[in-house]
């Protein structure tokens, strides 16, 4: 086990395109969670926009507010962006014909998935990690720039924060793995999994208020799970006045981490059964 992981970890640190990902995961957090709040308190004009309550731009990009800012974007372009990874996980290893050379040099199938898996899982809480690192300071910033208080969430709000965003990329890194071997390849699993996740529950959610079974139907999907760990976690809804796109008040916060820890479970055994009983090539 341990050295499918070093092989996993080798394989993923040395790919462009992890740290292109992450690259742009970053840039995205800051640019959307200060840099563009701040832009617009300040107004076209130069001077700060007068604030009213309710509509302050930068009324999360302030200390108090580090974990809702952190957390925003993440049933959106973070899942997005988590999705790919775990497509490229998989999916580049059958482009490859690799896997058929790995399984014959003697690891199982299922260690070689599970450490897939754990690699994965480990990358995208670095990733949280560093994102609620690098919005500290901008944070700071903000606040400091704004004259505003600088009051710091507490241990318990931020540990909350970083394990509500590892269960949201978490779910769609996994979703993203499912796709790759289900397809066996990498671009039709991409364009699957962004179309749902970006398109079809976004209408989904748009027509649940005005057809019944729908309203029941969204509330086990996972982009509306996800939404709903976020909102949980301060972050406006998406009706709100301000919302944040992708975010959803339509389950609790409780429910809605159970939904999306029960389909990281549903993706990883689904993806090792389908491992273990087709052909890979």
């Amino acid at each position: 086990m341990t050295a499918s992981l070093r092989a996993e970890w080798f394989l993923l640190r040395k790919r462009t395109a992890t740290w292109l990902i992450s690259a742009v995961w970053l840039i995205l957090a800051l640019l959307f969670g200060y840099l563009l709040p701040y832009l617009s308190w300040r107004g076209e004009a130069g001077t700060p926009a007068a604030a009213t309550a309710g509509d302050d731009p930068i009324a999360q990009a302030v200390p108090h507010e580090l974990v809702a800012a952190a957390v925003q974007g993440y049933p959106l372009f973070a899942g997005a962006l988590a999705l790919i990874l775990g497509v490229l996980m998989v999916g580049s290893e059958f482009g490859w014909q690799t896997l058929r050379v790995i399984f014959t040099a003697g690891p199982a199938r299922a260690q070689v998935l599970l450490g897939k898996v754990v690699v994965l899982m480990l990358v995208l809480l670095g990733l949280v990690l560093v994102t609620f690192l690098l919005d500290a300071p901008a944070a700071r910033l903000v606040a400091g720039l704004a004259d505003r208080p600088v009051d710091w969430p507490g241990v318990g709000d931020l540990i909350r924060g970083v394990l509500g965003a590892w269960l949201i990329v978490g779910m769609w890194a996994l979703f993203g793995m499912f796709l790759a071997v289900v397809t066996r390849g990498t671009a039709l699993a991409v364009g699957l999994g962004l179309v749902w996740s970006l398109a079809v529950e976004t209408l989904l959610r748009l027509f649940a208020g005005s057809i019944g079974f729908l309203d029941g139907l969204q509330k086990v999907l996972p982009g509306t799970n996800a939404g709903g760990v976020a909102a949980a976690l301060g972050v406006p809804s998406q009706g709100d006045p301000g919302g944040t796109p992708g975010v959803s008040d339509a389950v609790g916060g409780a429910q809605a981490a159970i939904v999306l820890g029960v389909y990281i479970a549903v993706f990883a055994v689904a993806c090792g059964q389908l491992l273990r009983r087709r052909d890979v090539s």
